[in-house]
């Protein structure tokens, strides 16, 4: 069964980092390529970061761009997403997703996300002072 789970929201203060895991069950890091979503309240899903399979690089969103760092764990076969000088307009949900014909260099274009296959639950990312 192929399975997504994140871990590592909380409540942070304006400024300060945060370190999110998504961890695989079912596949490897080097079958798909893995993305970050983020939900804000009353907002569409935004995508944030996406790490490929192999070969091609990283990409984030423009709002995330040198913050954020996309990193593959391959002992615990997981993706982070180290988050530094967080801003209250990062507050959302945190959502890894993967499928097999999603590309990383769809994840600045794509408007609309209800076509990838496999979601993780979320993790909450609350900034506020």
């Amino acid at each position: 069964q192929l399975r997504l789970e994140e871990s590592g929201g909380g409540l942070v203060q304006p400024g300060q980092s945060l370190r999110l895991s998504c961890k695989l069950s079912g596949f490897t890091l080097d079958d798909w390529n893995i993305a970050w979503v983020r939900q804000a309240p009353g907002k569409e899903r935004e995508g944030v970061s996406c790490i490929p399979s192999r070969g091609s690089p990283t990409v984030y969103a423009d709002s995330v761009r040198g913050r954020f760092t996309i990193a593959r764990d391959d002992d615990k076969n997981a993706i982070n997403l180290q988050m530094n000088s967080l801003r209250p307009e990062d507050t959302a949900v945190y959502f890894c997703t993967a499928d097999p014909y999603f590309h990383c260099g769809e994840l600045t274009r794509r408007r609309q996300w209800d076509d990838m296959d496999y979601w993780g639950k979320g993790t909450l990312v609350t900034v506020s002072s």
